[in-house]
């Protein structure tokens, strides 16, 4: 079977696949068509055609969605801990019984390639799994208090009827690193996923009202105007979370609006990790590091490294062999066999990663590889790397958001850090070395919420997901992710 088969085959797979999954609004458990009736186009970025019409909700479908998260949540709340769990649990085997169907609806609509969509989905069901173990473990405190003459009782409660959005890079995996412990948590949801890539989002929700979650619990709005969904939400008086993934400026218009009802906030945003190498690192292992962090998602990750500061002894090197290893990868429809670089996400994306590197190059930049979009349909750019990039260009200041690396040599441990924190963002950094003592040093001093030491991935569910300064507020993951949609109540009990 040659190639162009194989794509033909799964190309109609695909849509096959895509013809299955609910494409309306779903509210109070039903799917229905939106208020005023309209739909917009989904798109594959690989081949720009469209792949499929969605619901495009406003704001009576928002007022209803959030009415009836507002109605259900007093029995939610109170269902057993157990039953949230099997429901969890039910999901999590329903994703990975589904991976296949999902990954490749994953990467048409989004472009990733398949073995990583493949990754994603086996992420993504992992929150389910996690959090369907962290819903029987909710527990409290009993303590007295200094002066002998109460015990305080403390317990946990749903803080209540949440707001999830969700962004288009990771569009399984936001949704269930959100969804995951606000089920667990006993809280009900209104959720909204990016435009761009809604279809994994509503097949995540017909997969959780298949496994047995009730009418209410979660609803599910698209939209391609997100202020005329997300602000009826935030000012209805009925949320008490909100919880983004997204840009730091869309993340502070939410915060201002989540203090006019003081709401509990949970934002994970913005990026511009940092990777560094010092001469004294394994070269190959640090290479393979800088191929995961930079390449993973195409670039298009707020973890990826968006600046590389090599020490100047191997700096030369480094560029060299990271050029030769990134140029050899293979572009091209995520859908194909082989491919292991995908699409940028739409047009405008790859305008701006075009404008970042013409920029750089423009203020002394060198390309040592790619620096190009590619001469064919979909939204396409060579995997490139930058050397002599000067500390003005706009690339060392905003997040790429594409498989571009530029390398900046540095000397001393000291410049380096000074580098690294010269940002308002904290989400992710990476330190390559061999020396024990500076990787805890350096790692120490960086101001991130995420340390790769000698590794190029810090995601995990079992670790707390989260950045400083203007990269967020909050945990997603681990044990503590559940109590960012729990409220602690304690109750005061004279002694004797």
């Amino acid at each position: 079977m040659t190639t162009e088969t194989t794509h033909s085959a799964t190309s109609q797979q695909a849509r096959d696949i895509i013809a299955k999954v609910s494409t309306g609004v779903l509210i109070d458990g039903t799917w229905t068509e939106s208020a005023s009736g309209a739909r917009f186009n989904v798109i594959n970025p690989a081949t720009e055609e469209v792949i499929a019409t969605v619901a495009d909700g406003g704001p009576e479908d928002a007022q209803r969605a959030i009415a009836a998260a507002g109605r259900v949540q007093k029995e939610w709340a109170q269902t057993p801990p157990r039953t949230r769990s099997e429901i969890l649990r039910r999901a999590y085997d329903l994703v990975m019984e589904r991976q296949e169907e999902l990954a490749l609806v994953m990467t048409t609509e989004m472009g990733k390639p398949l073995a990583e969509a493949r990754g994603e989905v086996a992420y993504a069901a992992e929150f389910f799994r996690w959090f369907s173990e962290e819903a029987v473990r909710i527990g409290g405190d009993v303590t007295t208090t200094g002066d002998g003459k109460n015990r305080i009782f403390v317990s946990k409660e749903p803080v209540g009827p949440c707001v999830l959005i969700t962004p288009w890079n990771f569009p399984l995996a936001m949704g269930t690193r959100k969804i995951g412990p606000a089920i667990a948590a006993g809280c009900t949801i209104v959720f909204k996923p990016a435009n761009l890539t809604p279809l994994s989002s509503l097949a995540l929700a017909d997969i959780l009202l298949e496994a047995g979650l009730p009418a209410g619990v979660l609803n599910v709005v698209c939209t391609t105007k997100a202020s005329s969904v997300v602000t009826p939400w935030m000012t209805s008086g009925i949320a008490r979370k909100i919880s983004f993934t997204g840009s730091t400026e869309v993340g502070v218009k939410l915060l201002e609006q989540a203090a006019q009802h003081v709401m509990r906030s949970s934002m994970e945003l913005g990026g511009n990790a940092p990777f560094i190498v010092f001469d004294d690192a394994d070269i190959d292992r640090a290479l393979d590091g800088a191929v995961a962090a930079k390449m993973r998602n195409m670039g298009e990750a707020c973890t990826a490294a968006n600046r590389i500061y090599v020490q100047r002894g191997i700096a030369e090197e480094f560029g060299r062999r990271l050029a030769a290893r990134l140029t050899a990868l293979k572009v091209g429809d995520g859908a194909e066999p082989g491919i292991e670089v995908g699409p940028l996400v739409e047009e405008k994306a790859l305008a701006k990663v075009q404008e970042l590197v013409n920029d750089a190059v423009s203020k002394g930049a060198t390309v040592i590889g790619g620096g190009s979009a590619l001469d064919r349909p979909g939204y396409f750019y060579s995997p490139t790397v930058l050397t002599n990039v000067s500390p003005t260009a706009d690339i060392m200041s905003q997040e790429i958001f594409g498989p571009v690396a530029p390398i900046v040599p540095f000397t001393t441990e000291e410049e380096v850090i000074k580098l690294a924190n010269d940002t308002p963002y904290g989400l992710a950094s990476y330190v390559f070395t061999q020396d024990i003592d500076r990787a805890f040093r350096v790692g120490d001093a960086l101001e991130a919420g995420m340390i790769g030491l000698n590794s190029g991935i810090v995601s995990n569910p079992a670790a707390p997901f989260g950045g400083v300064k203007a990269s967020g507020l909050g945990r997603e993951g681990a044990r503590i992710g559940i109590d960012e949609f729990l409220e602690y109540k304690f109750m005061a009990l004279p002694r004797g």
